[in-house]
């Protein structure tokens, strides 16, 4: 499986990763894992749209995407992964699936978030989670598009967090 990168963004498939994200890597597939967006047919016909032609989706939840990765079902394509927050690319890494670094991107703002950078607002858990991963060897970066420089993220995290992380 040539999993060629791994980004959290909170909107899915847009115009940042459909058109710029999937064309810089050349990806073939992209791939959102998520639960509760991959049992809504009306989230998953909008991620259609929004995926450029040419270019194949899959929406899965956590246990399917394991499962077809770690089969090899996609051993012949560029996959690029996208989920809405860590926890979901953390279960598959803790399912056996192969991810070495992962991009954030977007976490949007709630009541209940803590502010890091314009666009990254994280919860309690996803904190939690960003330790998790890192411990794991997982390497954090945060680059909004391929144009822009990309930060550790952790780095960003700690002081968002005000020296916390």
């Amino acid at each position: 499986m040539a999993i060629i990168a791994t980004r959290i963004d909170g909107r899915l498939v847009h115009g940042q990763v459909a058109n710029l994200w999937t064309t810089k890597l050349q990806a073939t597939r992209i791939m959102v894992v998520d639960d509760k967006v991959s049992q809504s047919q009306i989230e998953k016909s909008g991620l259609r749209m929004a995926t450029p032609a040419g270019v194949r989706l899959s929406v899965l939840d956590v246990d399917t995407a394991a499962d077809h990765i770690l089969n090899h079902k996609y051993d012949s394509q560029r996959v690029f992964i996208v989920a809405k927050g860590p926890a979901p690319l953390l279960a598959l890494i803790n399912k056996g699936v192969g991810i070495d670094s992962i991009n954030v991107g977007n976490m949007s703002q709630t009541d209940d978030t803590k502010h890091i950078t314009k666009s990254i607002n994280v919860l309690d858990s996803d904190v939690a989670d960003f330790k998790e991963l890192q411990s794991k060897g997982v390497k954090l970066t945060a680059q909004m598009v391929p144009g822009d420089e990309s930060q550790d993220f952790m780095s960003l995290l700690k002081k968002g967090l005000g020296g916390e992380a």
